[in-house]
This record gives structure tokens, sequence and C-alpha cells, in this order.
């Protein structure tokens, strides 16, 4: 009989001062020699702690009580603070947030031996009520006899029991409670797992995963809650790919890469667009300032998406090269850049974690690059960067690790980094965006 291991028990809480921060937003502690990580404590504090887990080499706490403050503390807006996984640092100013994830991302940077010539003013939103896309959360739980939704709790998988979220949209986050109860008096209270969240200047769609067919009568009151409250509602019995309208019948939701420009992209609710509008109408112009394009220019547009990028940067050069792994959002690409009547620019579906060397596209060269991978960076075609011949390139980083592994590349292969900013596309978290302007060394 095998012997049910006994859980080892927790230290009593006790009170430590905050050294440092790390990486992702926690205070950094020790206890006889040990690091302990510390969630909810800012850099100064003295601050008591419950140790929540425990490792080999580190533990990990969360902060019970604050007994000397920082100055950079504040109170967290949010309700639910503390339990939902969905913030990091509502505890802490957000001016300071933006100089924290700044200072984390430079020290990164030059830790890899990485030269910047010179650091960008970061980009900035509204800190509240910014969030665009989401998936949301759903469950009915027996105990309760009521139905959650909302995002799961940090470090485990139950959802949060929230009425609000301040960091999405005021039409969703101010609604949750609303959207629980209406599943509440759904006969599908069971089979609805999420609800996947999109807008755009003036719409709002909500995609409801449904498990089993719905009926007629929760049908019916769905479409009563989109026009109560002016939402458009999609059905998902199954993949992406099944979704289809229910309310209303015609639907097409666009963002502008940029202001003032008459420039509208289709999407889909499902498609990856940025979450933060304002922030990425800074970030397409920033990149355009940095590219410096011209009419002669012949540009690569890795990760292309739906032409968050290609499509401003056609009008601005002689052709742009667009590529993406994900084949329906090419094809929307290829659509949108029709619609825009804009015919200089190309797009084919590559993997570019696995480059094919003797395809088309790779063997041309560009004047400029313009990539924009997902957070595990993008080293394989990095590694073939040089052979582009670019002048410039500039990188859009969602993972900070990654970026310091894909800049050393670059920098390795003959170019040095002229400018580095963070972009805090997500206010409240701890989660690093950033851009970063390479120009050809000689």
């Amino acid at each position: 009989m095998v012997k049910r291991r006994r859980r080892r028990q927790l230290p009593e809480p006790c009170v430590v001062r905050i050294e440092s921060m790390s990486h992702e937003g926690r205070g950094i502690a020790h206890i006889d020699g040990k690091t302990v990580f510390v969630f909810g404590a800012i850099e100064g504090e003295e601050v008591r702690i419950q140790i929540r887990k425990t490792n080999r080499n580190y533990d990990e706490a969360v902060t019970l009580d604050v007994i000397q403050p920082s100055e950079l503390r504040i109170v967290p807006k949010c309700e639910a603070y503390g339990v939902c996984g969905g913030c990091s640092l509502q505890h802490m100013h957000n001016d300071e947030q933006v100089a924290f994830k700044q200072r984390s991302l430079l020290e990164m940077m030059r830790h890899a031996g990485i030269e910047i010539d010179k650091v960008m003013p970061p980009l900035r939103s509204h800190p509240w009520g910014y969030r665009r896309k989401a998936r949301l959360g759903v469950k009915f739980v027996r105990k309760k006899d009521r139905v959650l939704v909302g995002f799961r709790e940090r470090n485990t998988p139950f959802l949060t029991d929230m009425s609000r979220c301040e960091v999405l949209i005021p039409q969703v986050g101010e609604r949750l409670r609303e959207l629980a109860n209406l599943i509440e008096d759904l006969d599908a209270r069971e089979t609805i797992p999420q609800i996947e969240v999109a807008a755009d200047d003036s719409r709002t769609a909500l995609v409801f995963r449904h498990l089993k067919p719905l009926s007629k009568n929760d049908t019916a009151k769905l479409v009563d809650y989109a026009k109560r409250n002016d939402v458009w509602i999609q059905l998902q019995p199954a993949g992406p790919e099944s979704i289809v309208n229910l309310y209303p019948q015609q639907q097409a939701l666009y963002f502008a890469p940029l202001q003032n420009e008459e420039i509208n992209i289709r999407f889909d609710p499902v498609d990856f667009t940025q979450v933060n509008a304002e922030i990425n109408h800074q970030m397409v112009a920033q990149a355009l300032h940095f590219l410096e394009l011209n009419k002669t220019d012949r540009v690569l547009d890795l990760f292309c998406g739906l032409g968050n990028f290609t499509l401003p940067m056609a009008r601005r050069c002689l052709k742009v090269t667009g590529i993406e792994g994900d084949a329906p959002m090419v094809k929307r690409a290829r659509q949108n850049a029709l619609a825009h009547e804009i015919h200089n620019s190309e797009y084919f579906v590559a993997d570019l974690s696995s480059p094919d060397p003797d395809i088309g596209w790779i063997r041309q060269q560009y004047d400029k690059i313009l990539l924009d991978p997902p957070r595990l960076g993008a080293p394989e075609i990095v590694q073939l960067i040089s052979s582009f011949g670019a002048r410039i390139i500039v990188y859009i980083s969602c993972q900070p690790a990654s970026l310091v592994r894909d800049s050393k590349i670059i920098c390795d292969s003959g170019y040095r980094c002229t400018h580095l900013g963070i972009m805090d596309m997500f206010p409240q978290t701890a989660h690093v965006e950033s851009m970063s302007v390479f120009e050809r060394s000689g």
C-alpha cells in the first residue's frame, strides 16, 4: 500500500523588510538567507507575510499586513484584488508601475550586455477601463446555487467571485453580475464555460461558448439581453470555426490602427488584436516614425496578423510583405487590404518558428523590417535577419526574456540597439510590452 505523502506544514506569519523587486512585480525579502517572493509588497516596506508555497531555493508568500508602507502604495481600486489573478500591481501608484517596468526591462537588457543608445519615454494610456479583449470564465457553483463570471483566482483553477472588473471596458466590466444573473436564468447555465469579449470603438461583442445546444427559450433571453444592453451576441458550439451570429444577424467589428487616418481593419471577436486601443494608436505611430519609410522602401512585416502595421506601412512605402502563421488571419488581412484599395501589400502563410530557407519571400532583400512575435519570441527567423539586408529593424515585444535573447542575436548579426522603451499595454499588471529599434552598424 502506497502511503499518502503528508502535506508540509507552512510556517507561521512573520515580519520582513522588502529589499528589492522581482521582474514580475513581487517584493523580495530573505528569511534565514532564503529568498522569499512576496505578492502585494513594494521595495522598502515592512510587511507581515504568510508563506504559501515552499521550494528548495525560494519561498512564495503573500502580504497580510503593511506595517511600514511605501509612499508609492495606494489603495487597490478593485474589490477582488489579491484574489483575482488578473491584476498584480493595483497596490502600486500607476506612475511607479510604469517606472518599475521600464527599470526592469533596462536591467535585463544591460545584464545581457546589450547597449542601448537612447531610452524612449514610455507609451501610456488611461489606467482603468482600457481592456477591449478578454476571455471570461463562467461557472455554475452548485454549493452557492449561482453562476460566477470573471477571471480565475491567483494560483488556483477556481473562478473569482466578483461583480465587476475595473480594467475591462465599462460596457462589460461593470456588468459581470448582470451577465451572471442572465446565465443563471438559462436552461444551459451548467454548460456555458466561457464568454469571449471583443469591442471596437462603438460596439461590444460577446461570444458565448456552449457545450450543448441552446433551447429556444435560452436564445430568446440572450437576444433580449443584447437588445437591452446594446451589445452583440454570438454563439460558439464547438471550435472557432463554429461561431455564428445570434443578434444582430449582420455583425462587423473594426479597429483603427492610427488616429486621423482612414484605415479601419475588420476583425472577428476571436482574432488576435491589441487589447488597448489607445496604446495601439501610439505604438503604430511610433513604429512608423522610427522606420523612416519612403516611397522606395521594401518592407517585411513578420507576424503581421490582420495588418495592424502592414496597412499603414503600405500607404508610406513601395511594397510590404506580410508573414503570418494563422491562415484565416492572412485571408482577412488580404481582404482588409483590398477593402482599402491597397495593392502594394502581399501576404503569405508561414510557420516562423520553422522558416523554410528556400521559400520565395525569405530569399528577398528588404530595406526595413518590423516584427511583432508572440511571447516565445522569434529566435528562428531572427537567426536569418542579417540575410535580408535591412537597414532598420523595429521589434515589438510582449515578453522581456525573449526580447533579450532575440536582441542579442540581432546585435551579434551586425546591428545596434538605437532605441528602447516600454508600452504600458496592460496597466495594473506586471506584463511588459516594449519597442526596440535596431540599425545596421557601419
